[in-house]
């Protein structure tokens, strides 16, 4: 069974109903059967986008532990190896190392990128929209 890899901007979307991909984002999360990581700095991504931008520090606990919980084993932590792959990619494709990360792992595991973020992963066909994740 494939795992998807899912970046902090489908979590985020988890959270915010007012998110285009709030309902996918949420049934991607909600089946439980679905195998699902992510990177140890998704966990800071989501942190500071509700913790600190949104003003939601309890949003941004709980859904922290959530991505804990829901990956289980499966959240990954950034290695040397991961950096310097991400680094790559961010200068092929024009990314931040924080995109470019997850487009590394993804690569390096055979998983699929889960990402709400159109413009810089899912229109350069480097990831998914939570939309059109298919359930593996």
């Amino acid at each position: 069974m494939t795992v998807q890899l899912v970046d902090a901007s489908v979590w985020v979307a988890v959270a915010d109903p007012a998110d285009p991909y709030h309902a996918a984002a949420q049934e991607l999360v909600g089946e439980v059967d679905r195998p699902l990581a992510a990177l140890d700095l998704t966990l800071y991504e989501v942190a500071n986008a509700l913790g600190v931008k949104k003003g939601r520090p309890e949003k941004g606990r709980v859904l922290t532990r959530l991505i804990v919980r829901r990956c289980r084993e499966g959240v990954l932590p950034v290695d040397s190896d991961l950096v310097e792959s991400a680094l790559e990619l961010a200068a092929e494709h024009g990314l931040t190392a924080y995109d470019a990360a997850y487009v590394a792992a993804a690569r390096r595991h055979g998983w699929t990128l889960v990402s709400a973020d159109i413009a810089d992963l899912v229109s350069k066909g480097l990831a998914v929209a939570p939309d059109a994740a298919d359930y593996p």
